[in-house]
């Protein structure tokens, strides 16, 4: 069993950063492959961007490449989305989510795959 607590979410004008944090506990971290996800009104919950449980490999949706860095701290048991050049597009609800390492690493996009969730923070972007 892996606890996740999401952190640091707020309001943020266009073009802002904000940093995501999300604490483990519960199971070994490094156990695990780490995702984020977004869930803006109206919408299906969308992959944002994953990293390896070593931390070498990372992964990023085409919406935030380039503006966004996932990043983890195993002996924190915390990982993190620096987000930078933020849209309004970007507004959403995020959550982080935990995918034991046992799965194909093809998996890392599919929500269904992911079976530890937090509670979500929430990013505002304003025009």
């Amino acid at each position: 069993q892996v606890q996740l607590v999401e952190s640091g979410g707020g309001l943020v004008q266009a073009g802002g950063s904000l940093r995501l944090s999300c604490a483990a506990s519960g199971r070994t971290f490094s156990s695990y492959r780490m995702g984020w996800f977004r869930q803006a009104p109206g919408l299906e919950r969308e992959f944002v961007a994953a990293i390896s449980w070593s931390g070498i490999s990372t992964y990023y949706a085409d919406s935030v490449k380039g503006r966004f860095t996932i990043s983890r701290d195993n002996a924190k048991n915390t990982v993190y989305l620096q987000m930078n050049s933020l849209k309004p597009e970007d507004t959403a609800v995020y959550y982080c989510a935990a995918q034991d390492k046992t799965y194909n690493s093809s998996s890392i996009y599919r929500i269904s795959a992911y079976g530890y969730w937090g509670q979500g923070t929430q990013v505002t972007v304003s025009s």
